[in-house]
């Protein structure tokens, strides 16, 4: 009999605690009762939290009643499986993986009397060498200036410096654009690398209490703002279209809500997504149709203007820092 396996499942479970899981996704705790942790449902409405997590044993009940998923509790991946239903198991995996850094698991297709056990991969050790204002590394100066958002990226954009340590102790040295989420973590982006280190999480900048605008990521914010030169909104960036839910809470004391997510099929999904928890929403992707995003538009208009040269290449990005 053939079964998909999914070898990264059991290191979920093992490396992930529900809490982490959830401090990723922006939902922290009302109280604590004991060993048990307390939070207002994730799963559906409620205005006395009832969503346990006892973190030793790293499992959860929701005592408030029936979600859609019909998952009352369990381990980080039944958790998974019940913030995102009706999602399959294969793509829960994946959608942890992106939202807690971790290496995605090998899917196979096997029979099971070949299974054997497999050695956790460890979550590769990082650290941060450096935070520097922008101006002082010519290939991070030359990749803002390409994607056009170089005269607003000061503001929000700091150049990032770290390394990555492989198990056998092993550095490589890194550098790119970055900028802070809520939740302490550098969201980082180059011509060849976008992710997080540290936790997950949406990056918020303070504006008016009646208006928001969400965006994908900082780049899309910046391409907006070069071209609005920017009157005032709350922004939320999700940092990742998983972190739509999260978005959905968050803007709910808002009356005027703007979104401008990306023209493919995970942004229309969360437009779908917000729209429906809030229909009077205005959707700004209109603005930049026949291109994936805001950024893509920008660039294109900015090069037929001033013949700008394509996204930078510079291998320096590849090579490491050099110092």
């Amino acid at each position: 009999m053939n079964t998909l396996i999914n070898y990264n499942a059991q290191e979920i479970k093992e490396q992930v605690s529900p809490v982490d899981f959830l401090s990723r996704l922006g939902y922290y705790p009302a109280y604590k009762s004991g060993k048990e942790l307390f939070y207002l449902s994730m799963l559906r409405e409620e205005s006395t939290p009832s969503f346990c997590v006892d973190d030793k044993l790293g499992v959860w009940y929701d005592w408030g009643g029936a979600n859609s998923s019909g998952i009352k509790g369990g381990n980080v991946i039944d958790l998974a499986l019940a913030y995102w239903y009706p999602l399959g198991f294969k793509d829960v995996l994946e959608k942890i993986n992106e939202v807690c850094n971790i290496e995605p698991g090998i899917m196979q297709t096997v029979s099971r009397e070949h299974i054997r056990p497999r050695k956790a991969t460890k979550i590769p050790n990082y650290k941060i060498l450096e935070i520097k204002e922008l101006g002082n590394n010519p290939a991070i100066t030359t990749y803002l200036q390409t994607r056009g958002i170089w005269p607003v990226a000061h503001q929000h954009l700091k150049e990032v410096y770290y390394y990555i340590e492989d198990e056998k102790k092993l550095r490589k040295h890194f550098f790119s654009a970055g900028w802070k989420n809520e939740n302490g973590g550098w969201e980082v982006s180059n011509p060849y690398f976008k992710g997080c280190l540290g936790p997950k999480g949406l990056t918020i900048i303070s504006g008016d209490s009646d208006r928001v605008a969400l965006f994908e990521g900082m780049t899309d914010y910046l391409s907006w703002k070069f071209e609005q030169q920017d009157d005032g909104e709350t922004v939320i960036l999700l940092n990742g279209v998983t972190f739509i839910e999260a978005a959905i809470k968050r803007t709910a004391n808002f009356n005027n809500r703007t979104i401008f997510f990306d023209n493919d099929e995970a942004g229309e999904d969360a437009s779908r997504t917000f729209q429906k928890a809030y229909p009077l929403t205005q959707n700004g992707a209109s603005s930049y149709t026949g291109f994936k995003d805001y950024n893509q538009r920008l660039v294109s208009e900015l090069d037929n203007l001033y013949r700008l040269p394509v996204a930078s290449n510079d291998n320096r990005f590849k090579a490491g820092i050099r110092r």
